[in-house]
């Protein structure tokens, strides 16, 4: 089976303005079936980590999680992968303000209903709920971080915000950190605490 990695790099070239014809070869090449419509890649790194944590190979079940680069691109994504397009079954996560965007593309594009499934903040509120911020905490101390975390705390800005929106504002101070934490997360998800959003898309693919 083909990497789906190369179907993604076709299609945000497509999405660019490109052409279709290289991203139509490798979907069928990689058996697409379905796609996973979200913002960013850190949503693609955790969710990619916690279905193999769960047993899942998405790549091998015909499923490529789409990083769009904002939610603003949503109904150039839906337009390229669904009916109009590959034909391909469209599901979606996203943040709850994010919803109507993801509506709205889904429903012009004739597909709606597949299931768009949302994280009431973003997914990395969903991830430090679900671990508790003590279990976050040891992971940021196992990656090296501990003391900027401190130092983060400390900031007059953070006072008066819960222990979980401080963390989930922390992971978003530096580039890179959402995608790495995303991944590491992820992968310290007991499989009986899964996120609701989460699990719910999982078990729908």
């Amino acid at each position: 089976m083909t990497d789906m990695g190369g179907f993604r790099d076709a299609v945000g070239g497509w999405a660019a303005g490109g052409g279709g014809a290289v991203a139509r070869e490798l979907a069928a090449g990689a058996g697409v079936r379905a796609v996973v419509l979200v913002e960013g890649p850190s949503d693609l790194a955790a969710l990619e980590t916690l279905a193999g944590r769960l047993g899942r190979a998405l790549a091998a079940e015909g499923v490529c999680v789409l990083s769009m680069g904002g939610a603003m691109n949503v109904g150039r994504y839906a337009e390229l992968m669904g009916p109009p397009g590959l034909g391909l079954r469209i599901t979606g996560l996203c943040d709850e303000q994010e919803r109507p965007f993801y509506d709205r593309a889904l429903d012009r594009v004739g597909a709606p209903g597949q299931g768009v499934f949302v994280c009431v903040k973003d997914l990395e509120e969903e991830l430090i709920r679900a671990l508790g911020v003590p279990k976050v905490e040891e992971i940021v101390e196992a990656e090296g971080d501990l003391v900027p975390w401190r130092t983060f705390t400390r900031q007059p800005a953070q006072r008066g915000r819960s222990p979980q929106d401080r963390m989930r504002r922390f992971l978003g101070t530096k580039k890179g950190r959402k995608i790495r934490y995303g991944h590491l997360l992820a992968g310290s998800l007991d499989p009986g605490r899964v996120p609701a959003p989460l699990d719910a898309l999982l078990a729908c693919l």
